[in-house]
């Protein structure tokens, strides 16, 4: 009875024995097909900086298996930063055909670095970089049954350009003096750093620099800070730099300067005066000339007529004749009425015309201021009669 018990058991040992077995072999064939299925094996290579305007290479190399007997599929996708975003399709391999069209901001800048991905190389080129490019790639690798992904950050940073130089403060010994150093272009987080090129290649013992904002102040300056200094901005993809020429000279004689300036406003505000005094004094004689031109002189007596000088010379000849005795008049009666004075009669004979007597009525001789005259009469051997 026991010997039956004892063989009974033996037996049910001996068939689990054979479905362990069974199990093990099993399991260990599932996890070969596992491990001879397609994988990724450019790992290690998650995260890429780069610089603006440079080229970039994504690195996706794969193995394949005997089992994978589906058609090949390799597809880039950019994951959004936003989550509820869809992924963006940049380039695709499928039915042995290359896709490109997909994303416009990099046509013509994208391509896989192995034409023929099927050689295990489905890595990416992106060329030109640019900063809107960063972002999260991913490349998935398809064979039916077996698939595999793999993620890559990508950063693309802008080297520093254009930087400028500059002095700010007075260059006096004495004073304080501030180097400034700034980059109109590159990403960050930028550092500055200052150096003394020439002289003792030293930063003065009072120098404070500050890297982050790139400004150097120089305090209680001498004539031995002067020299070139260089600036030197700089990043995790590159650096640029400039230049700036420092001079520190004496103080000025600022009272110098003023006493100088406001002498010299003095001389000019008299020179400005005298012009405008000679100016006014030349418009008002040309002013005078124009209106003594134009007006009548009220000083010069008008010119006297000939009928007044007639009646002047004849009232003289007769007081004189008044006054004188008969034997006095032989003269007098020998003088030609015709030499009576007169403005108009002082012409030459040539240009005194010849007027035709004309006779006067006496009371048209009186009325014109005429005074009758007595003449005596001659005989004609001259005595008076």
């Amino acid at each position: 009875m026991a010997s039956s018990n004892i063989a009974f058991v033996y037996a049910k040992l001996a068939k689990l024995k054979d479905y362990i077995v069974v199990y093990f072999t099993s399991q260990m064939t599932f996890l070969r097909g596992l491990t001879r299925s397609l994988s990724i094996t450019s790992v290690g290579h998650s995260t890429f900086e780069k610089a603006q305007g440079e080229k970039v290479t994504l690195p996706c190399t794969f193995v394949l298996s005997e089992e994978d007997e589906g058609p090949l599929d390799i597809e880039w996708v950019l994951i959004p930063a936003d989550n509820q975003k869809k992924e963006q399709i940049i380039i695709m391999y499928a039915v042995d055909r290359i896709y490109n069209h997909y994303y416009a901001a990099m046509t013509g800048r994208m391509q896989f670095t192995n034409p023929d991905p099927r050689s295990g190389d489905g890595s990416l080129d992106i060329l030109n970089l640019k900063s809107a490019d960063t972002g999260t790639y991913q490349c998935k690798v398809k064979k039916a049954p077996g698939v595999q992904s793999q993620k890559i950050q990508l950063t693309v940073l802008v080297k520093p350009a254009r930087t400028k130089c500059s002095i700010e403060g007075s260059q006096e010994i004495g004073k304080d003096v501030i180097l400034k150093c700034a980059s109109q272009e590159g990403s960050p987080l930028l550092s500055y750093d200052w150096r003394r090129v020439s002289g003792t290649q030293e930063l003065p013992a009072t120098s404070m620099l500050n890297k982050n904002t790139g400004e150097l102040l120089l305090k209680n300056a001498s004539q031995d800070y002067s020299g070139t200094y260089n600036c030197v901005a700089s990043n995790r993809v590159g650096t640029d730099e400039c230049s700036v020429q420092l001079n520190v000279t004496p103080p000025i004689n600022t009272a110098g300067i003023i006493a100088g300036a406001i002498i010299g406003t003095l001389l000019g505000l008299c020179v400005l005066g005298f012009l405008i005094f000679c100016c006014c004094k030349k418009h008002r004689e040309k002013k005078y000339e124009k209106e003594v031109h134009h007006d009548i002189r009220e000083d010069v007596p008008p010119p006297k007529s000939r009928s007044s000088t007639a009646r002047s010379y004849i009232g003289s000849n007769r007081s004189s004749l008044g006054s004188m005795s008969p034997s006095n008049m032989e003269g007098y009666t020998k003088t030609p009425y015709s030499q009576v004075p007169s403005e108009d009669f002082e012409r030459t004979p040539a240009q005194n015309p010849t007027f035709a007597p004309s006779k006067v009525a006496a009371p048209n001789l009186s009325r014109m201021g005429a005074v009758p005259v007595m003449i005596p009469a001659q005989s004609k051997d001259g005595s008076i009669v």
